[in-house]
Formats: structure tokens, C-alpha cells, sequence
């Protein structure tokens, strides 16, 4: 047994009694044969996800509904799903696709196969300057916006869930946003698609001839669809109907208007797979005509006294230049200033009965923005306002206001029970009407016992609202049901709007199609569904559904779990930017399928499953990096969870151990050089395969948690003595990070430490080492390892000297590796007694990026050419990307950052211990940066490290190219 060995004591939640809507006993099996071996016989073993654990990770999405599959199917390609498609036709097996899983009603899931294209289908191509973009249906919308920047341009859609939602399932529900109307949605932008049918026929739309491939292979559905547009065509009172539907924002059924806006099969069938919600085709690949991006806005916080007087400017607005006006009625915005940092005071004190509309506006230049404003302005002049209208270019305030008008689903999900739900629903209705449907919905809201909390983007006539019924309670299902009934009656009868505006259909509104359409309309969308997919294998019951209750079944509860996590509404945001999402579980999966674990009762066999693959999938591969805190709209830290799950697998023995690790890190600081040092001699001599091999036996005599692994580009050792400084005159107390002071720079170079005291001194600001330095620091590595009693113990050493080092905070503290200021800055006064926690709001503590901005000043650098950034985690936390990216643009001439770069997953010594996290978290960064470049700045030796292995490029730290480029 390892001396280290951790306590194999139970990580389940205790629960008084299971759940009822708990996983079936033969969900512990994983998938069934002979499906699993059919499948991984059709496609390989490595395209099967077969465990218990995928199952329950996959039943859920952003929606209230949960549906175990029968498997799960990792495709790589468009022949994958053709396959899985005839073999589903075969066994009569639904067949489901599923990519970013933020469908709020149930689009993405499946009791039959589920098809991931999320992980291999991404990439974007941009064509005819950024006019053109060719985009995978896995690939995340706000990662293409982000390559289409530099041009100039982005995609017409824009959700709140930009940056989660994929472009398939964009396209597929439609999915309009704040600045799209009905002009820029998908279905106005789109220009052609590669598709799979359910018959295994795939077709490019755009390919020569390709009209006549379509109507030769599939015969019967390209002269069943011509058939229908004669007689959409021939009804008129249905053409009107299907055209005044469609003025406004609607996602109820299938786009009937396809079959007026195109005459020819193809070209009907590709503009219905838009909103189709996976129910028609696959979509292996979509080419939009992109959007140009305004090159300069402003936005506004504009407070009115009612609704009605918020809606009545809204058409002037626009026409003024506006490109986004969004509405939130007062009760939101007060909630959101005591509970959103940042948020201005005075909201606490707005009329309960007001409103306001944020305003963006755009323009090709400054000048055109001030005209732009100026016009606002005045048009607004003779209007009674709650506050003065303020227009702000800051990209601060301007981040901080989308923040709240997207932060209501964050909002509710802090306010709600934890055991509640939370259903985003949204309608829309003739824009004219916005105010008074506000004011209605408000008030059934209020009726039914739910918080009368309302948003929209006014311009379109469309209202958001939520629900937190808890499921688990009989009558809060009859409460939803009973709602959802009279919702229809008033955007229907009252308005005759639209049930779903842009979230598309779902399973929630499927019962709700033909009471919207009636059933002449609803009838045709019944024959385009039978006519392309004859088998119902696509996503059967999606979109269209006769059983009138389907919406009020397969709702899931949410029991409770630790407490950082209780307030997950499962929507999925934290999954893009997690290191392990393309390797394990995502932040969400985690939770997903501990919440399943306590679902269970005592013994159970589908919890023992879980729990035997949960070390490794959700707990040894987490970075907790606290990446997923800054996408959740809730603001969950799932590493926390993680770090607390750790926490419970060491033993007595083992909290000893690493607390006299901790009172003794000075000489753990200086062995670990020595080791690096006699590593690098044995490989030079003998390769790395003799080193490896005693790091292994390391690893089983202490533990595989807590010995790395020898792999290629292990950085070498520090110098053993840290540069001289004194404190007389020294502008700042320099604290060189642990992981600096042991591992050495990767070029050959002086060195971070070095560099920091050289740079320093130039610009006229020294900084000064405490001699007794060693054994300092942040205390991370115990925290993320769960030592409760070695972080404790090192957090307040640390601290003790910090005060001590700066003089009581009479001077900064300078850090030069992020994850260790994030460390010392934000997490150890959690640790600290109340007066040492109060002392610690004193300390000034400076990332090194920050400092180097500070040096700036006093300095004038020689400019080199092109640099390459990564802002890591912790830098990210302490909101220090732009300063990373302003600090590089006083340097270089060119600054490339990877539209896909986020945290690396080294995650201080997990990329020792797993390798294979950073190796998946990078491969899409490294493949992004393209060409040579000058330097590669990051600020955190040991995501370098990472960075290195996975771009074969050396990184270092921005202070190491400043001091460089201001050497005489």
C-alpha cells in the first residue's frame, strides 16, 4: 500500500430516503448487450461510451426533463452518424444528436442512442475575407466569433448562451438573441449545409447538381415536399397566416415558411432543417454569411416609470443606431444590486414599479457613435426619466451591464430553493405589445406563486421569464402544469404571439403545437416529418407529440448535495471552458452524477458503479482551477466541490504526513532541485526511460496523487540562490512563487526571479526578497489536494510574514506566478482567525503582470514582433486578461491569443500526475497557433511548462520579455 495512500472511505451523499425519480438498477451495468457490442463492432470500442457513469451524465441538459439513453456514441464523422442512423432504422432504436446540451426544453436527449457532435465535430473555415464562414456543428458560437474577429464580422445569432451553445444546436432551435431579430437568426444567414438524412443519404445543398442528387435518392421526399408547397401555396388564408407568424420571433413547430421562401425541394428542405431541433437531419457542417461587428459602441442603462413608457421609444431607438434594447423591469435590476458585485447603488432605490432598457448602440467609427448618441439623447430629452441617461464606452461598465441583463438566470438560481427548478421559458408577441404582455405575464406569474420577474429584447416583442417549481412535490407539478395551460391561453388568445420565440419547441411545448398552428398547419408539419424520416428514428417526439401529458413527464428532481453545488441548475455554461471536457467529465457532469449517487439508497448497485470510475473521472482529472465559478451564471466553483471530495479521501495518517510536508517545505524546495538537477544529468547520459522508471516506483511507495510522473520537458532546476535586493529604498516586497523557485526558466535564461529584480530596479521601482523567503507559499498545493491541516498551517505562516515582510501593508506585494497571488489574495483569509482576516483586507497584493504595467511607465522598451498570449485560470479570476494582453501590445508589434485558449490543466502538479489533462485540454490552442513568433508570454511557471509540451514552443513570463527588450 502507498505511504500515502488515500481513505477509501464512502464519497457518497447520505440521503434520508432515495429518490423516485433515481436511476434503474440496470443503469449499473452500463450499456446492454447486444447493443454495446453492435455498436462498437459498427463504429470501434473508443466511439462506445459504455459506463454507468456516461449514461447518467448524458441523461440530463439544461432542461427540467432527464431520459437515461441506451448508449452513447462519441462520432467523429458524418459516416458515424449515417451508420448509427441505419442501425437505429434497423432496430427500431431512436437515434438523438446532442452537442453543447443547453437545450431548455429537452431537445437533446434521448432514451435511446445519443449521439455526441460536440467533441470531434468543431473547427471553423473563414472564406471571401470573414464574409463567409464554414462552421462544424460541435464548434462553440462564441469560439467562431472569436476567429471571425479579426475580420471584422461574426454570426448572426447571438444568445445569452453564446458562449456554450454550438452552432448545430443553434441552427437547429433557431436560437435568435439580443441583436439578431428575425433578419440575422439562422434562418435568415444561412446559405447551405452538408447533411446526413436519416436514410444515410448525405448531401451538400450547395454542390453542383446537388438538386438533382436529392430528388434521385430520395424521390419520395423531394416530390412529397413539392406536393406540400402546392398546397400551402393554393390556401391563402394559410399563406397569410404562415406569413404573419413569422414577422415576429416564433420556434413552435417547423418552419412552414420555407415553403414560400424557396421553390425547389433542396432548397425547401434545407431552410425547414432550421429550428427542425435534430428531428429532420444531421448537420455535419452549415456556411453562414456572416455579420458585420459595429467597430465602435456604447450601451446605457435608461430608467423609466413604467413599462409602458420603457416600450413606447423603442422603434425611435432602433432607428437611431441602436443594435441591442433590452428590457428589465425594476424588480430585477434591484434584486441584481444586492447580489451582483459591482451593480450601481442607487438600483436599490428605483419606483418597484419602474423599468429599464439597456441600449447598445453602434457605429463604423467614434465620430458616428457620438452621432449616434447625440440622436438618442435628444429624442429621449422631452421624456420622463427615472435617471439621467448616462452612454458609457468603458468595456468595464459595458461587460457589468450585459453581465446583469443576462445575470437573471444566475439571479434566481442564487434566490430559488436549492431543490427547485428552473425553467427559462420566453414568448413572443407583436412588438407594439410588448409592454402590455409584460404587464399580464407579470401578473400571472405572480398568480401562480412564482416571481414575477421579466426580461426581453424589446425591439423583437420578446418577453423571458423563469419558473422554480420543485418536482419532487406533486402539487408544484400540478402548479407548472396549470400555469403553462394559461400561458397559452393569453400569448395565444389575447395575442396571438408565439409560444416560443427562440428557445425552440421541445418536449415541453410539443403538446402545444397544433393549438398555436391549428391542424391544418400542424397536419403539414406531421407529413414533412413522415416524409423524411418514414421510421420515426430522429428524435421522435421532440418537436411534434400526440400524447397531450408528455410535457409533465420525466421531470427530474434535485436532491441535495454539498453545499458549494446545491444551486447547479445543470445549464451547462462551465462545460467550455473546463481542462477535462474532452477527457473525463465536465463541471456539470460532476454534478450530475453525484446528484444520481444521492438519488440512490444505501448499497445500492448503480451507486457503487458511480463511485468506482468517480475518483478518476471527476475528481483526480478536475484542474480546480475555479474556471467553471467564472462562466456559471450562479457563480459555482465546482473545484471546490472537488477539493472537498478530496478532502474526505485522506486519512489521519495522510493530513499528518502532508502537514509535516508543509512545516518542513524549505528543504522539500531544495530536494526538489537537487532532483531535477540529478534528473536532467541521468537523461542526458541515459535518456528519460531510467528516470521515468524511479518516479514510477515513487509513485506506488507514496501515492500516484502525490509523486509526478517523469515525462518529457520536465523543466529543470532553479538557481539554488535568489538574487540580492535590500529593503532600504525598495518599492515593493517581492515574493518569487515556490514553483519559481524550484523550477528553472525554459530557455537558459536568467529567469523570472532574475528578471523581476533587474526590470524593477531599471524603471526606478526595487523591489526587495525577505531573506527568509524559503518555505514560503500560497498554500495551494494542500488546498487543492484537500490537506485541510497543511493549508492551514502554511496559509498562516505565509501570511504572518507577508505582514511582516511589507511593514504592517505599508508595502505591495509583488507575486510572480498567478495562481499563487490568486492564492495568497483571495483564498487564504478563508483560513485565517478574524483579526489576521481583517489584517489581510490591508495587504496590497500585485500579480506580476500587474506590476510589469506599473514598470511600464518608467521604462521604454525596444518592441520586438510577434507574441503569442496566454491568459491562464487564476489570472482570468483576478480579472488580469487585458492587462496580460495591454502589457504584450507595449511590447510587440503583432499579439496573437488562440480563440480556444483557456485554463491549460496543468493546475499547479496535475499535469505531472495526469498528463493526459493538459494533453487534451491544449490540443485545440496548440493547433490554433499557427506560424513562428517572438516570445510566448504567459505569467505561471508551471502552466509554461504545460504549454510547452503541448505547442513545442518555450513560454514564459512577461516580466522575463520586458526585462529583455529594456536591456542596454
Amino acid at each position: 500500500m502507498a505511504l500515502l495512500e488515500r481513505s477509501p472511505q464512502s464519497l457518497a451523499p447520505r440521503l434520508d430516503e432515495p429518490a423516485p425519480d433515481r436511476a434503474p438498477d440496470a443503469i449499473a451495468a452500463g450499456v446492454a448487450q447486444p447493443l454495446r457490442g453492435d455498436l462498437e463492432r459498427l463504429l470501434g470500442h473508443e466511439r462506445v461510451l459504455t459506463k454507468a457513469g456516461d449514461l447518467v451524465k448524458y441523461a440530463s441538459d439544461a432542461s427540467p426533463y432527464r431520459f437515461f439513453p441506451r448508449a452513447v456514441v462519441m462520432a467523429r464523422e458524418a459516416g458515424d452518424v449515417a451508420k448509427v442512423l441505419a442501425y437505429g432504422r434497423e432496430q427500431g432504436i431512436p437515434v438523438t444528436f446532442r452537442a453543447g446540451g443547453t437545450s431548455l426544453n429537452g431537445q437533446g436527449q434521448s432514451d435511446g442512442i445519443l449521439v455526441d457532435v460536440r467533441r470531434h465535430f468543431g473547427g471553423v473555415a473563414v472564406e471571401d475575407d470573414g464574409a463567409i464562414a464554414r462552421v462544424k456543428p460541435g464548434t462553440v458560437l462564441g469560439h467562431a466569433n472569436r476567429v471571425l474577429a479579426p475580420y471584422g464580422r461574426k454570426l448572426g445569432p447571438d444568445p445569452a448562451s453564446t458562449d456554450i451553445a454550438t452552432v448545430g444546436g443553434v441552427v437547429a432551435n433557431n436560437s435568435g438573441g439580443m441583436r439578431c431579430g428575425t433578419t440575422r437568426d439562422s434562418y435568415s444567414t444561412v446559405r447551405s449545409m452538408t447533411l446526413v438524412l436519416p436514410s444515410g443519404t448525405t448531401i451538400d445543398t450547395a454542390a453542383d447538381g446537388a438538386e438533382e442528387r436529392f430528388a434521385e435518392v430520395e424521390p419520395e421526399l423531394a416530390a412529397g415536399l413539392a406536393a406540400i408547397r402546392e398546397e400551402i401555396v393554393a390556401d391563402a388564408e394559410l399563406v397569410e397566416r404562415i406569413r404573419r407568424k413569422f414577422e415576429i420571433k416564433n420556434t413552435t413547430g417547423y418552419r412552414l415558411c420555407a415553403f414560400l421562401d424557396a421553390s425547389t425541394p433542396l432548397e425547401i428542405f434545407r431552410r425547414l432543417l432550421v429550428g427542425s431541433e435534430g428531428t429532420l437531419a444531421f448537420m455535419a457542417e452549415v456556411v453562414f454569411e456572416t455579420v458585420p461587428v459595429p467597430a465602435a459602441t456604447s450601451i446605457s442603462w435608461i430608467h423609466f416609470p413604467s413599462i409602458e413608457a420603457a416600450t413606447e421609444p423603442v422603434p425611435e431607438l432602433v432607428a437611431a443606431g441602436a443594435t441591442a434594447v433590452e428590457l428589465m423591469v425594476a424588480p430585477s435590476l434591484i434584486a441584481a444590486s444586492f447580489n451582483i458585485p459591482g451593480t450601481p447603488g442607487e438600483w436599490q432605490q428605483l419606483p418597484p414599479e419602474s423599468a429599464a432598457l439597456l441600449v447598445e448602440l453602434g457605429a463604423d467609427d467614434e465620430a458616428g457613435l457620438d452621432a449616434a448618441e447625440r440622436q438618442a439623447t435628444e429624442l429621449l430629452g422631452d421624456r420622463e426619466l427615472v435617471a439621467p441617461v448616462d452612454f458609457t464606452r468603458d468595456d468595464e461598465r459595458i461587460e457589468m451591464a450585459w453581465r446583469v441583463r443576462e445575470g437573471m438566470h444566475g439571479l434566481l438560481g442564487k434566490l430559488k430553493p436549492p431543490e427547485n427548478a428552473l425553467i427559462v421559458e420566453d414568448v413572443c408577441v407583436p412588438p407594439p405589445r410588448i409592454a402590455e404582455c409584460a404587464k399580464d405575464l407579470q401578473a400571472l406569474l405572480s398568480e401562480h406563486g412564482f416571481l414575477p420577474g421579466v426580461a426581453g429584447h424589446a425591439s423583437a416583442g420578446n418577453l423571458h421569464f423563469m419558473l422554480t417549481p420543485d418536482f419532487a412535490k406533486p402539487e408544484d407539478t400540478q402548479r407548472y402544469e396549470a400555469f403553462i395551460g394559461r400561458l397559452g391561453d393569453l400569448v395565444l388568445g389575447k395575442y396571438d404571439g408565439s409560444l416560443k420565440a427562440e428557445h425552440g419547441t421541445g418536449v415541453n411545448m410539443a403538446p402545444f403545437v397544433e393549438r398555436e398552428w391549428g391542424e391544418k398547419a400542424t397536419e403539414l408539419m406531421w407529413r414533412v416529418k413522415e416524409l423524411t424520416d418514414p421510421d420515426g428514428v430522429l428524435g421522435p417526439g421532440v418537436l411534434l407529440n400526440r400524447d397531450p401529458d408528455v410535457h409533465l413527464q420525466n421531470l427530474h428532481t434535485n436532491p441535495a448535495i454539498e453545499e458549494v453545488a446545491n444551486s447547479c441548475v445543470e445549464c451547462g455554461f462551465c462545460e467550455p471552458v473546463c481542462p477535462s471536457r474532452n477527457l473525463t467529465t465536465t463541471p456539470r457532469q460532476r454534478i450530475v452524477v453525484r446528484r444520481e449517487i444521492a438519488r440512490q439508497p444505501q448499497g445500492s448497485a448503480v451507486a457503487e458503479a458511480l463511485l468506482r470510475d468517480y475518483a478518476y473521472d471527476a475528481i483526480d482529472t478536475c484542474a480546480a482551477d475555479g474556471s467553471c465559478a467564472l462562466a456559471c451564471p450562479i457563480g459555482i466553483d465546482t473545484g471546490k466541490l472537488v477539493k472537498e471530495l478530496r478532502g474526505r479521501q485522506q486519512s489521519s495518517r495522510s493530513e499528518a504526513v502532508a502537514l509535516s510536508v508543509a512545516r518542513r517545505w524549505r528543504g522539500v524546495e531544495r530536494a526538489a532541485r537537487g532532483g531535477l538537477r540529478v534528473g536532467h544529468a541521468i537523461a542526458s547520459v541515459a535518456g528519460d526511460a531510467p528516470v521515468r522508471g524511479v518516479s514510477r516506483a515513487a509513485r506506488r511507495v507514496v501515492g500516484e496523487e502525490l509523486v509526478p510522473e517523469w515525462g518529457e520537458g520536465m523543466p529543470r532546476g532553479a538557481a539554488a540562490e535568489l538574487p540580492a535586493t535590500r529593503r532600504e529604498g525598495a518599492e515593493a516586497v517581492y515574493l518569487p512563487a515556490c514553483i519559481n523557485r524550484i523550477f528553472g526558466p525554459a530557455n537558459r535564461g536568467p529567469g523570472v526571479v532574475s528578471a523581476m529584480v533587474a526590470v524593477s530596479r531599471r524603471a526606478g521601482k526595487p523591489v526587495w526578497i525577505p531573506p527568509d523567503v524559503s518555505g514560503r507559499c500560497c498554500a495551494t498545493p494542500w488546498s487543492s489536494k484537500g490537506f485541510q491541516r497543511g493549508h492551514e498551517w502554511m496559509a498562516r505562516e505565509t501570511f504572518a510574514a507577508l505582514w511582516r515582510w511589507s511593514d504592517g501593508g505599508a508595502l505591495p506585494v509583488v507575486i510572480d506566478a498567478a495562481s499563487c497571488t490568486y492564492g495568497l489574495a483571495r483564498e487564504i483569509a478563508g483560513v485565517l482567525d478574524p483579526a489576521a482576516a481583517e489584517r489581510h483586507r490591508e495587504l496590497e497584493i500585485l500579480d506580476g503582470v500587474e506590476w510589469c504595467g506599473r514598470l511600464l511607465d518608467g521604462l521604454e522598451p525596444r518592441r520586438t514582433g510577434r507574441v503569442a498570449i496566454h491568459p491562464t485560470c487564476s489570472a482570468r479570476q483576478l480579472g488580469l486578461a487585458r492587462r496580460l494582453r495591454g502589457v504584450a501590445e507595449a511590447l510587440a508589434d503583432e499579439v496573437v491569443e488562440a480563440p480556444s485558449a483557456r485554463c491549460c490543466g496543468f493546475a499547479g502538479d496535475r499535469g505531472f500526475l495526469h498528463p493526459e489533462l493538459t494533453a487534451s485540454a491544449t490540443a485545440t490552442e496548440a493547433s490554433e497557433l499557427e506560424g513562428s513568433f517572438d516570445a510566448c508570454l504567459c505569467g505561471n511557471r508551471t502552466c509554461e511548462v504545460g504549454l510547452g509540451r503541448a505547442t513545442g514552443r518555450d513560454w514564459r513570463s512577461p516580466v522575463e520579455l520586458l526585462e529583455e527588450l529594456t536591456r542596454a
